[in-house]
């Protein structure tokens, strides 16, 4: 297999079952349910880029970036970091950067401005890697599943023209697969399992194009430093 050029996610056990990280200039859907560390795994993803002296870019869309900020500090990770750039399109809180004084509801008609503002915020601070969280707030925006597919094209290519490595976000909607998972490079889901009566977090890999990876669920859990995976056990084991 040709070697590709990898970027860890800042998490070593998941880096290991991703046969030694993502793959550079390409993005990844990372899904699950609510309070299964979907933000806090995209964090420590951009946090990984600020100790490696990267410009990274965080866009929320459905918990305001105040919040966020003081809900990352518990596992150390300052957002308040010159690396760090953020943008809040929440439909409350603060707005910041250049959608300052935007309301959600008018920017979220369309991704053509979306990706445009984007766009323009890669190249003014070279940006290396972007997390978007969850790009479900913006999908119950398009009027269609055909209008939505066209844009979130269009939303990737902004990404991959700069080469920048990108995480999104999603809540799982229903066991057929999304959009996003058809036109990502990767699937990477976050689940409760039920083991011996007590429910337990597992992460698997659906699909990394490009690569061999661990297929198995492996499980994980909070640390004082964010999102560890125990690349090494079974989750039934355990």
């Amino acid at each position: 297999m040709v070697d590709v050029e990898r970027v860890s996610t800042g998490i070593p056990g998941l880096d290991k079952m991703l046969n030694g990280g993502l793959i550079s200039g390409r993005a990844y859907l990372v899904r699950g349910e609510p309070g299964l560390g979907k933000t806090t795994l995209s964090i420590q993803f951009l946090m990984e880029g600020v100790r490696n002296g990267e410009n990274v870019l965080y866009i929320t869309f459905e918990e305001p970036l105040v919040l966020i900020e003081r809900d990352m500090r518990a596992f150390g990770f300052r957002l308040d970091d010159p690396l760090f750039h953020g943008i809040d399109a929440t439909p409350v809180g603060k707005k910041t950067h250049i959608f300052e004084d935007v309301y959600y509801e008018k920017f979220a008609q369309g991704f053509e401005r979306l990706s445009a503002a984007v766009e323009e915020k890669i190249r003014e601070n070279n940006i290396r890697r972007v997390a978007v969280d969850p790009i479900t707030m913006l999908r119950l925006t398009a009027k269609n599943e055909l209008e939505y597919r066209k844009a979130f094209l269009e939303f990737l290519k902004v990404f991959m023209h700069h080469d920048v490595t990108v995480i999104i976000t999603s809540s799982i909607l229903g066991g057929t697969p999304d959009v996003e998972d058809y036109l990502t490079s990767g699937v990477i889901e976050l689940r409760r399992y039920g083991v011996k009566g007590r429910a337990v977090r597992g992460i698997q890999i659906l699909k990394f194009r490009g690569s061999a990876f661990d297929e198995d669920i492996r499980p994980y859990g909070f640390t004082s430093r964010g999102i560890e995976v125990y690349s090494s056990e079974s989750l039934y084991a355990r």
